[in-house]
């Protein structure tokens, strides 16, 4: 029995280190049925966790939809779609998209130059500054 014992580890030993010395492994005829079944049993269980998690987004939804009808919330859509059209609306007639705001300090151009013309007068001597002044 000792015997027997030592020729299957002889056995498995050279099998294994045939693979760990770069020799070839045994191939399993079934290998590739087997890795067609574990691919579709793989595309099979994404598919129902994706059905899961759709089935919870709906059931989500429909009590979000309840909470909102209850307390007269719109959703964020149906609020920019209102004020898109309010701005079509109001630029209807006009060929031209309505206008921005202008932010401070950049539309009065007068101002601006106004303030140059304050910062230059500052830097002038006194009797310069006494010609200007009596535009």
């Amino acid at each position: 029995m000792t015997i027997n014992v030592h020729l299957i580890l002889k056995q498995w030993a050279t099998k294994d280190m045939g693979k760990m010395l770069g020799g070839e492994e045994e191939k399993d005829p079934d290998a590739e049925r087997k890795e067609e079944e574990r691919q579709e049993a793989l595309r099979q269980q994404e598919e129902e966790r994706k059905a899961k998690y759709a089935k919870m987004e709906a059931e989500r939804e429909s009590l979000r939809q309840g909470i909102r009808d209850k307390y007269g919330i719109k959703k964020k859509e149906e609020k920019e779609a209102e004020a898109q059209a309010a701005m079509e609306q109001a630029s209807e007639g006009s060929l031209t998209r309505p206008k921005k705001a202008i932010p401070a300090g950049c539309g009065n151009e007068e101002e601006e130059e106004e303030s140059i013309v304050d910062t230059v007068m500052k830097f002038l001597p006194g009797p310069l500054q006494d010609m200007f002044n009596k535009k």
